[in-house]
């Protein structure tokens, strides 16, 4: 049944979806579903209709703004299915992001290698600069999209770099920051030939952001979009123990890697897990010096 408190703002959320549908809807059944660690997540049913409705604090219209047209980018491309954003909203106490429900299935090794073959699709969808339109998030912390021509100079700027200043701001300086400061002074000598190709990204790429839909289609949801170096999406698939075979293989026959991948996966994922850090704390601090020792080693 419908929740009643006024923290919940169902009325002005079925409003909503009736103006953007023009079809009468009223949020009569809502539904809690987890996974999400940033958002609370619900199925609403009414009227015969189902929608996937994420909530949070009244200050977060911005992030599901720019996680509506971070979808629609997406989709634009013709390349993967997403969910469409239909509508997203405020009131005093809550702020909301209304998207299409696709009942998600496991998926099979022809799945993942749509996911492989879609994503290398994606990837070949490119701007003439890197970064995007509009800031963004990565999790909970600000995505700093200011378009560059330089990949480089972004990466050093609007990714380690940033990522470095709020660890120092959260109290984590030292080794970390030394490291890093060394690391960023080096980033030429992981890109020995031309820069890449500002590609379109997933930018949070991982295995709770992608699924099927019925028919055994990928679908993938939960973006952090920008242009950047193809490789970091799929460096991202490897942090936490990786996709299928079957993905990584049709993705390489769509998309072939250079042989620098091996060593640029760790520079990559690098950004993510210093977000880590000063999302989740100091578990994370050992891992990121590790990390750029490693780096630092290959330019020895």
């Amino acid at each position: 049944m419908q929740d009643r408190n006024p923290a919940y703002p169902w009325e002005n959320i079925g409003a909503q979806i009736s103006t953007a549908t023009k079809i009468p809807f009223a949020v009569n059944r809502v539904s809690s579903i987890g996974g999400g660690c940033i958002n609370q997540a619900h199925l609403v049913e009414g009227n015969g209709q189902q929608f996937f409705v994420k909530l949070n604090n009244t200050e977060s219209l911005a992030m599901f703004e720019a996680e509506a047209a971070s979808l629609m980018e997406i989709q634009a491309s013709g390349t993967l299915r997403v969910p469409f954003p239909l509508c997203w909203g405020r009131n005093d106490a809550r702020s909301w992001l209304v998207l299409e429900y696709i009942k998600m299935v496991s998926g099979s090794d022809r799945g993942a290698a749509a996911l492989g073959s879609g994503l290398a699709a994606m990837h070949r969808a490119v701007s003439q600069t890197f970064g995007w339109k509009r800031e963004n998030t990565i999790g909970a912390t600000p995505q700093i999209n200011t378009p560059s021509s330089d990949w480089l100079q972004f990466w050093r700027k609007h990714r380690l770099g940033y990522q470095l200043e709020l660890a120092r701001a959260n109290g984590y300086a030292g080794k970390l920051q030394a490291l890093g400061e060394r690391l960023m002074m080096h980033l030429q000598a992981f890109f020995p030939g031309q820069q890449p190709a500002p590609a379109l990204l997933h930018g949070d790429l991982w295995s709770g952001n992608y699924s099927f839909d019925v028919s055994g289609q990928p679908v993938v949801f939960d973006p952090a979009t920008y242009y950047g170096d193809r490789e970091t999406d799929i460096a991202m698939t490897e942090l936490f123990g990786g996709f299928s075979t079957a993905f990584y293989a049709a993705y390489r026959e769509a998309y072939p890697l250079d042989a620098g991948y091996s060593v640029r996966k760790t520079l990559y994922n690098l950004y993510h897990v210093l977000n880590h850090l000063n999302l989740f704390g100091g578990g994370y601090r050992g891992q990121a010096e590790q990390m750029m020792s490693r780096l630092l080693a290959e330019i020895r």
